[in-house]
């Protein structure tokens, strides 16, 4: 995606809003908006923003499985899923 086409100065926000609203939800790319010629904002599809949202937790849960692999602080599968299935037995014998 070529950035430069996209980037609108926030007057051009003012007085087409409707439009630019129109435009990201059907194009589903993301407008930059700048004042005094300085990136301020970005106007993004909802779907997109929910995307990148749930893409971003789902490298944090990377970094964090990756952080605890280093701290020594896993246990091998094998044992995690007797463990689950020792949780579940004891749910339903209650």
């Amino acid at each position: 995606m070529k950035y430069r086409d996209s980037i609108k100065p926030i007057s051009y926000l003012k007085t087409h809003a409707a439009e630019v609203v129109r435009d990201v939800c059907s194009n589903r790319e993301p407008m930059i908006i700048t004042d005094h010629g300085e990136a301020k904002v970005i106007v993004q599809d909802i779907h997109a923003y929910e995307q990148t949202q749930e893409s971003l937790a789902l490298l944090k849960m990377l970094a964090q499985s990756t952080a605890s692999i280093e701290r020594g602080e896993y246990k091998p599968a094998g044992e995690a899923f007797d463990a689950i299935k020792k949780r579940i037995d004891e749910k339903r014998g209650s």
